[in-house]
């Protein structure tokens, strides 16, 4: 079973994901994924450099996060490869959660046997993002509009996880398991 995890930024996700692994599912974290692509792929550097003029992963955000139009044209560029890495790590595996927070901007749902939203308030959302002390609440909701509406992903999932609490976000994974397992 190949499953799919999305949200918003900061809704928990990587944290729904890893609930998994206590049940012999392989994750996948496609941030971490890309972030090593993005390392060893000079090609994906060059295009991306001759695009926006810059390496620097923080220049590039404030780019592409204050221009949509930008932004779309970065996925354009580090979407094949991305997804082409997913492809090769998915094939022929079982019990596989990717945690993808662009699943279906990627348009990639056709990948999953079942597809998993993780939400939250956004008020929590937005405290547990600032809580790390990368990013300010500015490019907080910049980030957060340029993706999906969460009303619109929950539309096209499977399950919505509501990670209010660890205790009944577990709850909801072990039903989910318990749900997905069934003959």
């Amino acid at each position: 079973m190949i499953i799919g995890i999305t949200g918003s930024f900061g809704s928990g996700k990587t944290t729904v994901a890893n609930m998994f692994s206590r049940y012999g599912f392989k994750v996948i974290n496609v941030d971490k994924l890309y972030h090593g692509i993005y390392k060893k792929n000079k090609s994906l550097k060059n295009k991306i450099k001759k695009e926006f003029g810059t390496l620097d992963r923080n220049k590039i955000k404030k780019i592409v996060f204050s221009d949509y139009g930008q932004l779309k044209k970065l996925n354009k560029i580090t979407h094949p490869t991305i997804i082409k890495e997913i492809k090769k790590m998915i094939n022929n595996k079982k019990s596989i959660v990717i945690d993808i927070p662009l699943l279906f901007e990627a348009k990639i749902q056709n990948l999953f046997d079942k597809i998993i939203v993780v939400k939250c308030d956004k008020q929590t959302q937005i405290k547990r993002i600032l809580k790390k002390k990368k990013h300010t609440k500015t490019e907080i909701n910049n980030i957060i509009k340029s993706q999906m509406p969460l009303k619109e992903k929950i539309k096209r999932s499977d399950f919505v996880v509501d990670n209010k609490t660890i205790k009944e976000t577990e709850k909801q994974v072990n039903s989910i398991i318990d749900s997905i397992q069934k003959p």
